[in-house]
C-alpha cells in the first residue's frame, strides 16, 4: 500500500495562514501580548500594557528629571479632554500650538507634549506622524522619566516595525532590553517576529528560544501563537525532530485539530508510520476529524499496519459523517477492509454499491471472487458479466474463468464451456500461455462430463 505522507505543499502542514498574519500590525498583539498604547494624561505619558507587566524592578538610583510647569500640566489636560471627545483634529492643533513656544520648555516638557501628539497621529492613524514625535521623545533620554523613555522606545519599535523599518524595530528594542528591568519574555518573541519578516530565520529561532526560556524561569504561560511561530520558523528551516517536537508540546498543551493532523503530517513525512498512525487516531477518539483525507489517511495507516476492521470502522464514520463522499473509490477501499476483516456479507453489500458507481469492471470482477467463494454461483455470473461488459479489466481471461466456473457450478455446462472458450481466445492473443492452458484442460474437463452425462441418459 502506498504510504501516506505530507509535503510543504500539503494542508496537513499548513502554516500560511499564520505566515500571512504576520504581516499586519496585529502581530505585535497576537504572537508577543504586545497592545496598543494608550496615554495617560496625569502622568503624560503613552503606556504599553506588555510594558506595565514586566516584573518588579530591582531598586535603582532615581532618575532625576525637571519637572512639569502648571502650563504645560494644564495644556496636557485640555489635550486629554479633547482626545476622550474624540476631537483629534482640535487636540492636535492644540499641542502643535503649544510646541511652537518649545524654547520656553525643559526637555521633559517638550517630551511629553510630542508624546501627546505622538499619541494622536496614533489614534488617527497616521503611523508616520506618530513614529517621527516618538522618536523625539525617546531622543530626551535621560532628562525624561524611566517609564516614560522605556514605554517610548517600546511603542517606536513596534511603529517601525508597523511600517516596515525592521532594522529600526530592533535597534529601538535592543535599546528598551538594555533599560528594562528584568524584561519579560514578550520582547524576545516581538524581535522574533521581526526576523521573521527579514528572513532571518536562524536569528528568530535564537529570540523564540530565550523567549521561551525566560517565560520558563519566569514561570509565565508561553501563548499558542507562539509556539506556531516556533513551529513554523523550524518548518522553514527543515529542522523536522524540532518541528515534532513543538508540535507535540501543542497537542499537549492546545489539543486542536490543526495540531494533531500537522503532527500526524510530518511524522509520516519523515518515515515515522506508526507514530503518524497514532496521532491521527488521538485526533478521531478526540473528535476532530471532520476532512475526508482525515479519515481516508487513518484507514490507510490502518490496513498498512494490518488493522482492516478498525481501518472499516473508521471509513463508515467518515461515510456516516457525510466528510466522505460514497464514491467508488471510497466505497470499494471500504470493501477491501471487510474482505480482510473476513466480514464477507459486508464487504459484498459494499462492493455492489460500489460496482454500480465505478467507471470500469475492476469492482465487479472483485465481486465475482466474494461470490464464487461464498457459493452465490447466480451473482457471480452477474458480477463477471458485469465486469466484462464494463471492461478496463486487467486481466479479462481470469474474469472469464470465474463466470466460467461458477456456471459450472451451477451445472450450466455449455454456458461454462463458452466462457472457457472466451478465455482461451483472450489468452491467444495475449500469447498467455498459461492462461491458455488452464482453459484448454477446463473445456477437455467440461467435454468429457457432458459426453459422460450423455452416456447416463442413453444408459437409463
Amino acid at each position: 500500500m502506498t504510504k501516506i505522507k505530507a509535503d510543504k505543499s500539503t494542508t496537513l502542514i499548513d502554516f500560511s495562514r499564520l505566515a500571512r498574519g504576520l504581516t499586519v500590525f496585529g502581530v505585535v498583539v497576537a504572537l508577543t501580548g504586545v497592545a496598543a498604547p494608550f496615554h495617560d494624561a496625569l502622568n503624560g505619558v503613552v503606556v504599553i500594557k506588555a510594558v506595565a507587566e514586566e516584573a518588579p524592578a530591582k531598586r535603582q538610583k532615581t532618575r532625576r528629571v525637571p519637572s512639569l510647569s502648571e502650563r504645560v500640566y494644564k495644556k496636557l489636560g485640555e489635550g486629554q479632554e479633547l482626545i476622550d471627545a474624540k476631537d483629534y483634529e482640535g487636540a492636535q492643533a492644540l499641542i502643535v500650538e503649544a510646541l511652537d513656544r518649545s524654547k520656553r520648555y525643559n526637555e521633559n516638557e517638550i517630551a511629553n507634549l510630542h508624546n501627546m501628539l505622538g499619541y494622536i497621529y496614533y489614534l488617527k492613524e497616521d503611523y508616520d506622524g506618530a513614529l517621527r514625535e516618538y522618536k523625539i521623545v525617546a531622543a530626551q533620554g535621560e532628562k525624561i522619566p524611566e517609564g516614560l523613555e522605556t514605554t517610548t522606545l517600546y511603542t517606536v519599535a513596534q511603529l517601525s516595525y508597523v511600517q516596515e523599518d525592521y532594522e529600526e524595530a530592533l535597534r529601538y528594542m535592543e535599546i528598551w532590553i538594555s533599560k528594562a528591568q528584568n524584561p519579560s519574555s514578550d520582547p524576545r518573541f516581538f524581535m522574533a517576529t521581526v526576523y521573521y519578516q527579514m528572513k532571518d530565520y536562524d536569528k528568530a529561532i535564537e529570540q523564540m528560544e530565550l523567549g521561551m526560556q525566560i517565560a520558563e524561569e519566569r514561570g509565565t504561560t508561553v501563548k499558542e501563537q507562539q509556539w506556531s511561530l516556533l513551529t513554523f520558523l523550524y518548518f522553514e528551516k527543515e529542522d523536522w525532530p524540532n518541528v515534532i517536537e513543538t508540535l507535540k508540546v501543542m497537542v499537549e498543551k492546545f489539543p486542536k485539530r490543526e495540531h494533531w493532523v500537522r503532527l500526524a503530517g510530518v511524522y509520516g513525512q519523515e518515515g515515522y508510520e506508526k507514530e503518524q498512525m497514532y496521532a491521527l487516531e488521538s485526533a478521531y477518539t478526540l473528535g476532530f476529524f471532520e476532512r475526508k483525507t482525515d479519515y481516508t489517511n487513518l484507514a490507510g495507516l490502518l490496513m498498512q499496519e494490518e488493522v482492516p476492521y478498525r481501518a472499516a470502522k473508521v471509513l463508515v464514520a467518515g461515510l456516516k459523517a457525510e466528510n466522505v463522499e460514497r464514491d467508488a473509490k471510497n466505497l470499494q477501499a471500504l470493501g477491501q477492509a471487510w474482505q480482510l476483516s473476513q466480514e464477507v456479507d459486508n464487504a459484498i453489500d459494499v462492493y455492489e454499491e460500489a460496482a454500480e458507481l465505478s467507471e470500469d469492471g475492476k469492482i465487479y470482477e472483485r465481486l465475482s471472487y466474494l461470490y464464487l467463494e461464498d457459493d452465490q454461483f447466480a451473482r457471480c455470473v452477474e458480477s463477471a458479466s458485469g465486469a466484462l461488459d464494463k471492461g478496463g479489466l486487467r486481466k479479462v481471461q481470469s474474469v472469464h474463468v470465474v463466470k466460467g466456473m461458477c456456471q459450472y457450478n451451477m451445472q450450466r455446462l455449455t454456458a461454462a464451456r463458452d466462457s472457457f472458450v472466451q478465455c482461451r481466445r483472450v489468452a491467444r492473443s495475449e500469447d498467455d500461455k498459461a492462461s491458455q492452458r488452464t482453459c484448454g484442460q477446463w473445456i477437455t474437463f467440461i467435454d468429457r462430463e457432458k459426453a459422460r452425462l450423455e452416456a447416463l441418459a442413453a444408459a437409463g
